[in-house]
């Protein structure tokens, strides 16, 4: 009988140590993986939406706006996009369809809002006209996430947004 419960206890480490898998060194498998957003020709502008996978994980989204060889005259971004109050407007109209098919939504009122985003010496600075503290923290990141990287292409940037109600911020985006 104690024969037994010793070959029990050992069975384990007998079989983990005997599976013939042997420790390796590292392996160079070449430069990380690159994916083509948009199309070499088109602009576009990044906006966050939410997955609905997740209550929280934001998922950024390029938005076409138009062709780089249209040479309409509109003012582009840093990030070859449109300006940084048009982005967030284009995320307060909500996903498009497609996205919406793809399991994308937002937290935010959807809506015409009327915005002004403006680079500070403390971060970006976005204005909105509607109520911004009750905001969900989702929805909050959306607006952080898509005005950082429309204003500076930098998404650790500080934004400060300010509503009618008060002001949230400064804070940085979590994606």
């Amino acid at each position: 009988m104690r024969g037994g419960r010793v070959l029990g206890a050992l069975l384990p480490v007998l079989l983990a140590t005997g599976c013939g898998i042997r420790a390796t060194d590292v392996v160079e498998a070449g430069e990380p993986a690159t994916v083509e957003v948009a199309p070499a020709d088109q602009l576009g502008t990044l906006l966050y939406f939410v997955s609905s996978s997740s209550a929280s994980r934001l998922m950024p989204v390029v938005r076409r706006t138009r062709s780089a060889e249209s040479g309409d005259g509109g003012a582009v971004g840093e990030a070859g996009s449109t300006g940084a109050p048009d982005a967030v407007s284009l995320l307060f109209l909500g996903p498009t369809r497609a996205e919406h098919d793809a399991g994308l939504r937002s937290e935010l009122p959807t809506g015409r809002t009327r915005v002004a985003v403006e680079l500070s010496a403390d971060g970006v600075r976005v204005t909105v006209d509607i109520p911004v503290t009750g905001l969900s923290q989702a929805a909050r990141q959306q607006l952080i996430c898509t005005a950082a990287r429309a204003r500076t292409a930098d998404r650790s940037e500080a934004v400060t947004v300010t509503g009618t109600d008060g002001v949230i911020g400064p804070a940085h985006c979590s994606v």
